[in-house]
């Protein structure tokens, strides 16, 4: 690609589309590289109620982020879906290397994310997709009518897991703890919904079936003790979803970026330790990963990006 832009930005979640709102809004030439869905975690919510202006009456979140995007390209924000697999950060001209291209520009944001963490249990490889998932409101309606187990015990685990008996019969939230870890707001709904029962102290040891998931064996972390759980004969199998956190995608970075327990270490305004280089999101570390931090640190690293270049 001959062009070179002002910024690149890698990612289109909703730290990435307010990072390409904002430089775009300055006039700055931007490219936004993204490799698959637009909205990174968020585009798999079904449904949001935190973030600030919202659409009260009910807002998901692919709904949240196809406005994001509209807003950015009314801002001459450029769009290319690609995956990313070599980057040049060094340098006054950055080069991120594509399977399609190759994008240079004088500044990049990467806007990553992260994705779900797998179970850990054995078994698990052979179910993914027969039974395993780890996104409610992809497969969801696929379980219309069955079981449904689900692994975790935090924010997203719970709001799931409410979310998911618009579908199955019955939700069981599997948690290694004998309480949540979700907001209060968030428990509440779940202990006041008749339909999602809990399975405290425990950890799934191990998934399995023929063809599609029937059996599942979970321990106590407490006693040790082991039940296997059959599906119903007349069901012939049930679901299980793992919303046990996230790992962020830096493989690209390693060798590069500071990391610390693979997220990239920035200061308050973005900045990783190379010049014209900036973090944000799920892919920095940061103690609170929600919609509205991401969006923050996208307008942050957009105007430093402007700052750097206005030099």
């Amino acid at each position: 690609m001959s062009k070179q832009y002002d910024v690149i930005i890698l990612g289109a979640g909703p730290g990435g589309l307010s990072a390409g709102i904002y430089a775009g809004r300055n006039r700055l030439s931007t490219l936004i590289i993204e490799m698959g869905q637009d909205g990174g975690q968020i585009a798999l919510t079904a449904d949001i109620e935190n973030y600030p202006g919202q659409m009260v009456e009910g807002e998901s979140g692919i709904s949240l982020v196809a406005r994001m995007a509209k807003q950015a390209e009314n801002f001459g924000v450029e769009r290319v879906q690609d995956a990313v697999d070599k980057v040049e950060l060094e340098g006054e001209i950055k080069r991120l290397h594509g399977k399609k291209d190759t994008y240079e520009g004088k500044t990049v944001i990467i806007a990553t994310g992260a994705f779900p963490k797998p179970i850990g249990c054995k078994g698990e490889a052979s179910v993914l997709g027969k039974g395993l998932s780890f996104c409610a409101t992809c497969d969801g309606a696929f379980f219309t009518g069955l079981p449904v187990y689900v692994v975790g015990g935090g924010d997203s685990a719970v709001e799931e897991a409410i979310f998911l008996t618009k579908f199955a019969r019955k939700v069981t939230i599997i948690h290694r703890r004998d309480e949540l870890r979700a907001a209060k707001a968030i428990q509440e709904k779940a202990f006041a919904n008749d339909k999602i029962d809990f399975l405290w102290d425990s950890v799934v040891d191990e998934l399995g079936g023929d063809d599609v998931l029937s059996f599942m064996k979970v321990k106590n972390v407490k006693t040790g003790e082991i039940t296997e759980i059959q599906a119903d004969p007349k069901d012939g199998m049930f679901g299980v979803f793992g919303f046990i956190g996230f790992s962020p995608r830096t493989s690209l970075f390693e060798d590069m970026l500071t990391l610390e327990n693979g997220y990239i270490v920035t200061d308050e305004n973005m900045h990783t330790n190379i010049e014209g280089v900036y973090a944000i999101g799920d892919v920095r570390k940061k103690k609170l990963r929600q919609v509205v931090t991401a969006a923050a640190d996208g307008a942050i690293a957009a105007m430093e990006a402007n700052e750097y270049l206005s030099k």
